[in-house]
């Protein structure tokens, strides 16, 4: 009699979660994106939330809220009331790299954010001022070893996507770099033109301006395959460094105990979105991201896998806070 009391109440609170989520929202959005204003991440979110305001028929704001590696918007949403009404859109640093990096974050990200759904996979390409004598990542480690002062690399961080494919390098190749951090990766980049830094990583969106005239050279591209726009570039793996590559990667998370059926429909309405040619083609493939959008449960086993990477590889390494 209990058991079968116990059932009816579960179906019937799931009837009911069910509901909520056909009406969702009833009332206006909130996207916390935990970068400045204009960075990548806030480059797609606001368009993200422009046409997910047209299909809900609700305002969806962007609040930046930067500051602390990421750490003060991550941890806002972390404690909000899991009702789908607060979201968080970050990289994958906020979520799977900072965890192995402070002590004493005051959220879990595993924990206490439930993942909905990957927005796109950025598969950046190890890039070298032209006055660097090397064109293969070969070349580099060979330039390294004969060099008696360090060459520079650009990041935009302990535990960012540079930091973490150059320290793995030292660490597999023996080779001497020195550790620049920028506080973004427009930065960094603009480093590595004006010859500050040698070396450090960047899409196509950022860098692909910069091969024709010459005033940067691309070495690597950090993706499972050649991209079809720069087959040129070998991939790490073919470069013969297939294992240091981070995943470098755009999701959105909502507060940990949001009713799946909540999370769900934002996975879908988001993924119809991202699927949409004519925003694919100006927000994604344009900036030179792969569209991912799988759903809530294949994103989860994802966020897991790259969490104890990412956490082998800043151990191993010894990368610290800056």
């Amino acid at each position: 009699m209990k058991s079968t009391l116990a059932l009816l109440i579960a179906s019937m609170a799931l009837l009911t979660q069910s509901a909520i989520a056909q009406d969702f929202p009833t009332r206006p959005v909130r996207i916390v994106v935990p970068y400045p204003p204009g960075g990548g991440v806030d480059g797609l979110a606001r368009p993200l939330a422009e046409r997910l305001s047209e299909r809900w028929g609700q305002p969806v704001i962007v609040e930046n809220k930067a500051g602390a590696a990421t750490i003060i918007g991550t941890d806002q949403v972390a404690r909000s009331k899991p009702d789908g009404l607060t979201l968080l859109l970050t990289s994958d640093s906020s979520i799977t790299s900072n965890p192995h990096l402070y002590d004493q974050l005051p959220f879990d990200p595993i924990k206490d954010l439930a993942p909905v759904i990957q927005l796109i996979d950025l598969f950046q390409m190890v890039v070298a001022h032209p006055s660097v004598k090397a064109n293969t990542m070969q070349e580099l480690v060979q330039l390294a070893k004969s060099q008696t002062a360090p060459m520079n690399y650009g990041s935009y961080g302990a535990g960012s996507q540079p930091n973490l494919l150059f320290e793995e390098l030292k660490r597999q190749s023996g080779v001497e770099l020195t550790h620049i951090p920028y506080k973004g990766i427009a930065p960094a980049i603009q480093a590595t033109l004006a010859n500050e830094v040698q070396l450090t990583l960047g899409g196509a969106a950022t860098t692909a301006q910069y091969f024709s005239t010459h005033r940067m050279k691309p070495l690597a591209i950090s993706a499972p395959k050649r991209n079809p726009e720069f087959p040129d570039i070998p991939t790490l793996r073919e470069a013969g460094f297939g294992d240091i590559g981070p995943r470098a990667w755009f999701g959105i998370f909502a507060p940990a105990q949001t009713p799946q059926p909540i999370i769900d429909k934002i996975n879908a309405d988001v993924a119809s979105i991202l699927g949409d040619p004519a925003f694919e083609a100006q927000q994604i493939t344009g900036k030179g991201y792969q569209r991912a959008g799988d759903n809530a449960a294949a994103f989860r086993k994802f966020v897991l896998e790259d969490h104890q990477h990412k956490g082998q590889v800043i151990k191993a390494a010894g990368i610290k806070p800056d």
